[in-house]
């Protein structure tokens, strides 16, 4: 389509030129009706929007927190807007596998992608992604933020973090760390922690958190930071054994249970933040019904005390605030971890 300028260098010419001044006018016409026309097309999609099922990908196994708030997402909009969600996991490589797949997904609004840290971790863990994380995506929706929980196996002989520091140190072949793999907030606090503790770890990295909480509470692992809600169930059995969060404040769901802060590292807070994408390139009209809907959907009575129950902020941002926290994230984490001297892969 012509621009703007274009037609109007164009319009100046022709009439210059009695003869020329019908086709001008004839340029300026199927122009102003190409781009009526693509409006309403546009409109017209985001009022019949959806008509069919919607897939959300969730790149990481079955259980962990991406994967409880797409099925629940799913669900609350299944119920909404009478169209089935469903929720397709596509775990591996710290979520780089399933954010690929999105990137790649046609751009009509039903392919979207619940994205956790990894997003905006990744670039500063890998010199090459196959996607570019702010251009091949249009931001939706920045849903909830939360921290993660250090737990030890029960099998470990501590009861805080200082004992588990000494007994870290005490042993030579150092302890073992789960993670729901490099690029996750799980793999980030324990990097921090080892690098701030001094410590040497053997990292054992899962396809996300689902199995690296299996690992946790089957032993193969000695410790793990994990959402707190996915591991106070067996926190309460005696499985696992809860020493701090990663928050800057206690949480009442384990209000036992210090900060990081408080048992002895000053400042170090990472959370998890969760939020919705789609294809670059898909209708801004859709885009927005969808943030809308999401909004509305956090801003219910009950919504809300599920989800803050399970130790969750709920924000439920515009797009253009999903996307300037994503800038001011990517730079946040590009400086920490150069300084916590963690180089990209």
């Amino acid at each position: 389509m012509a621009t703007r300028r274009s037609l109007e260098t164009v319009m100046n010419k022709a009439m210059q030129n009695p003869r020329r001044s019908t086709l001008a006018i004839a340029v300026l016409l199927l122009a102003g009706s190409q781009a009526a026309w693509a409006q309403g097309r546009e409109a017209g999609n985001s009022e019949a929007y959806p008509d069919k099922t919607i897939r959300i990908i969730a790149p990481s196994s079955p259980g962990g927190g991406i994967d409880v708030l797409a099925r629940f997402l799913g669900a609350k909009l299944t119920e909404s807007w009478g169209k089935t969600v469903v929720v397709d996991n596509r775990p591996g490589a710290g979520g780089i596998i399933g954010t690929s797949a999105v990137a790649q997904a046609s751009p009509d609004g039903y392919t979207l992608l619940l994205i956790a840290g990894g997003y905006t971790l990744n670039p500063s863990l890998y010199k090459k992604l196959p996607y570019d994380t702010m251009n091949d995506f249009e931001r939706i929706s920045l849903l909830a933020c939360a921290p993660n929980m250090l737990v030890v196996h029960a099998s470990i002989p501590v009861k805080s973090v200082g004992e588990l520091v000494a007994y870290a140190r005490s042993r030579p072949d150092g302890l073992t760390f789960g993670s729901s793999g490099i690029g996750t907030t799980s793999y980030l606090s324990a990097m921090l922690f080892q690098q701030r503790a001094k410590l040497q770890m053997v990292h054992v990295p899962y396809k996300g958190a689902g199995l690296s909480n299996k690992a946790m509470l089957a032993g193969e692992v000695n410790m793990l930071f994990s959402a707190p809600h996915e591991m106070v169930p067996y926190a309460r059995e005696g499985r696992v054994k809860p020493l701090a969060v990663t928050s800057s404040q206690r949480l009442p769901l384990v209000a036992d249970v210090p900060t990081l802060a408080e048992a002895g590292f000053p400042g170090f807070e990472v959370n998890t933040c969760y939020g919705m994408l789609a294809p670059a390139k898909t209708p801004t009209a859709i885009i927005e019904k969808l943030s809308r809907k999401l909004a509305d959907i956090l801003e219910t009575p009950d919504v809300r005390k599920q989800l803050e129950s399970l130790s969750f902020t709920l924000i439920g941002s515009t797009p253009q605030a999903f996307t300037d926290w994503a800038r001011k994230d990517l730079a946040r984490w590009s400086t920490e971890l150069r300084e916590a001297g963690i180089q990209p892969e």
